[in-house]
């Protein structure tokens, strides 16, 4: 990826000037492992249908902009009203907008890091400073106490939960006591939750703070990715100011047929979902078991587990080149050192990544 010379970096905002191109590290390979990805893909029947609602979406007129009928099936879904429903493309433009609309010079994000870079990133991008308060170092939990403190100060709080990369759940008794600290909003991250126990969800508090959003992802467990469709639920007046700052038209057709049909057979997904359940529980068992070779792996309520492996960026490079293995390398990331981060995928692809591990560890 090329990068931004001198000369014109000089020229960007000062907010941008430091950023780098955001790049995931994709290779060609025969197995990808590294992007949280649903790799059981979409249901037959969901499929099927799938692709004939595509064949019948006209393309050559411009999408709904707020995206109605998928709002309309998303609220009914979750029991809510459709002015507390915000469609994006992907939860990437949702968290944007969001710091966009409530973040800006002299506002604060409260961050808890190990997590998902796209915070910091945005909220620089926007000119809101940034609070992090840490995750323990051993096991990645929460400092709560410090967490609530911080809030009472904040533009924005955001709880990851299940957390990327280290997988922990945040409490909803958490999610409220933050709610009932925070000036401003608390962003609660549910982009993994459909891998998560059961009960574990802050969307019951939806109706008693406004200042809650929720936020989901039709990118992991309901396998659309590559259509980049996401959305928030929150009370119609966050809702309003998204909608108010997002761009015109940004999810397509073709994304809100897609997700249209995910929505009305959900269903269908529930044993592929509880398929990953049970094969990360046995991925788990069996890095585990190579313990004694260096390697410590932590339990997760996502589709992906962290594990902390000898000269991780070293086996990262033999694993993508010898194997045609590829996960996600954190080893060179603030809290993570020799740390990787290995989707759930199919059985015969968590093989070949077992496998790969055991032969290539010293």
């Amino acid at each position: 990826m090329a990068a931004i010379d001198d000369a014109l970096r000089s020229a960007l905002r000062p907010s941008a000037a430091a950023l780098e191109p955001y790049d995931p590290a994709f290779a060609p390979v025969r197995i990808n492992l590294s992007a949280n990805e649903n790799g059981l893909g979409l249901p037959p029947g969901v499929a099927a249908e799938l692709g004939q609602a595509l064949a019948r979406t006209a393309t050559n007129r411009y999408p709904r902009p707020l995206s109605d009928e998928l709002r309309q099936e998303i609220a009914l879904w979750h029991g809510v009203a459709p002015e507390r429903v915000c469609v994006g493309n992907g939860g990437d433009e949702l968290l944007f907008n969001l710091f966009v609309a409530f973040g800006g010079a002299g506002r604060t994000l409260v961050d808890c890091p190990p997590s998902f870079s796209v915070y910091r990133l945005y909220a620089e991008l926007a000119e809101t400073e940034v609070v992090d308060v840490p995750r323990d170092p051993a096991d990645f939990s929460l400092d709560e106490a410090a967490l609530v403190d911080a809030a009472r100060g904040a533009s924005v709080v955001v709880v990851t939960s299940p957390n990327n990369p280290t997988g922990n759940l945040a409490r909803p008794g958490l999610v409220r006591e933050l709610c009932g600290a925070c000036p401003g909003l608390v962003l609660a991250d549910e982009a993994y939750m459909e891998f998560a126990d059961a009960g574990q969800s802050s969307e019951p508090l939806l109706g008693e703070f406004d200042n809650l959003v929720v936020l989901h992802t039709f990118s992991k467990a309901f396998a659309l990715a590559g259509a980049r469709v996401g959305y928030v639920l929150a009370s119609p007046g966050v809702v309003a100011a998204l909608n108010a700052v997002r761009q015109p038209y940004s999810v397509n057709v073709l994304s809100q047929a897609a997700a249209l049909v995910c929505v009305r057979r959900r269903d269908e997904f529930a044993p592929s979902v509880e398929l990953i359940r049970r094969e990360r529980a046995r991925v788990l068992d069996e890095l585990r078991r190579l313990a004694g070779r260096g390697v410590e792996v932590w339990p997760s309520q996502g589709n992906f587990l962290l594990l902390r492996v000898p000269s991780a960026h070293v086996l990262w490079e033999r694993l993508r080149d010898e194997r045609s293995v590829l996960v996600r390398d954190f080893s060179r990331a603030p809290g993570l050192s020799d740390c990787l981060r290995a989707t759930i995928g199919t059985p015969e692809e968590n093989d070949a990544f077992l496998q790969a591990m055991g032969e290539l560890l010293p």
